[in-house]
């Protein structure tokens, strides 16, 4: 049974600081498109549309904000600009809000599957095995047990990187030699996970992306022989991306959803870039949650992403 945590000062803390290079360059920019405004005119929403563009909230969502700024101001007749950043921190957040998706605000499991089968993909790179190092800790925080499986046999670094971060999260791991079929090390890894009623299993997988016939093949294979061990596994793919490579994610968000059943996301890296404005636009685009966000290096730094303080806390000032 896990033990729910509730989300404290020091998340919230290290949330803001994890957002402090986005928040710096919005602000800064917004700023500078008010100077001499006094109210928000087509002139001020060009330049806002532009700053949200630019800051990777990609071209689709930035549309959406700015018409909903523009029924604001239809509605109230009038917005001064000292109002901007509120209206548009409640704008953002109300636009994902619509999207009904649901979310968590603690690494909670959900009630009655165990165990419960996560298979993570993304490309080399994007700080897929630390996220799922990160993962472990956090779960396992939370009570629950958790077996590691090391599916990505092409690369020993990954399996070694993985067996490393087992270590620090003090959970197991099933890992076999390089070159290992990735689909025997998932069905030994769920096997165990059985035998040792664990709650969590998390399975990496590897780390490239050659076309979509070779990535669907090779994670159908994988899911195919979980089921034989686990009729629905894997109950959750994890797609990881990495946040500070801007519309490029969301490049990897569309070829990795149009190739296999992606039905969660991770987003990482946010502390090192002023690039997070992305993680609303995939979180508008795709209509796939987010879960997971990384706002350091630290095993702590992972958090489980909350639209409404995600957006607060970008927009707060």
């Amino acid at each position: 049974m896990g033990l729910f945590r509730i989300f404290s000062r020091d998340d919230q803390k290290n949330l803001d600081q994890g957002l402090t290079k986005t928040r710096e360059s919005v602000f800064s920019r917004i700023s500078r498109a008010l100077i001499g405004k006094s109210r928000v005119d087509d002139d001020v929403l060009d330049e806002l549309e532009e700053i949200l563009i630019s800051s990777d909230v990609g071209v689709e969502t930035t549309l959406r904000i700015i018409t909903r700024i523009q029924e604001r101001i239809a509605r109230d007749k009038y917005l001064g600009t000292s109002e901007l950043n509120t209206i548009l921190r409640e704008e953002i957040i109300g636009l994902l809000l619509d999207n009904r998706m649901e979310e968590s605000d603690d690494f909670v499991l959900p009630e009655g599957i165990r165990p419960y089968v996560m298979m993570v993909v993304g490309v080399n790179g994007v700080g897929k095995t630390t996220t799922i190092g990160k993962l472990a800790w956090q779960y396992k925080e939370r009570g629950y047990s958790v077996l590691l499986g090391a599916a990505d046999t092409f690369r020993a670094a990954a399996v070694d990187q993985l067996s490393i971060w087992s270590e620090r999260a003090g959970v197991p791991i099933i890992r076999q030699k390089m070159g290992s079929d990735p689909a025997s090390v998932a069905f030994d890894t769920l096997q165990s996970a059985i035998s040792q009623q664990a709650d969590l299993v998390i399975i990496d997988t590897a780390g490239r992306l050659h076309n979509k016939v070779n990535l669907m093949n090779e994670l159908s294979k994988i899911r195919k022989v979980m089921q034989k061990v686990i009729p629905d596994a894997p109950h959750e793919v994890l797609l990881v991306l990495d946040a500070s490579t801007g519309q490029n994610a969301i490049e990897q968000a569309r070829q990795f959803t149009a190739a296999t059943d992606v039905n969660a996301l991770a987003l990482t890296k946010l502390d090192g870039t002023a690039k997070g404005g992305v993680v609303i636009g995939i979180s508008d685009q795709f209509r796939i949650p987010v879960r997971y966000i990384g706002i350091g290096e630290k095993i702590k730094d992972l958090q489980v992403f909350n639209r409404r303080r995600f957006v607060e806390s970008i927009f707060a000032g």
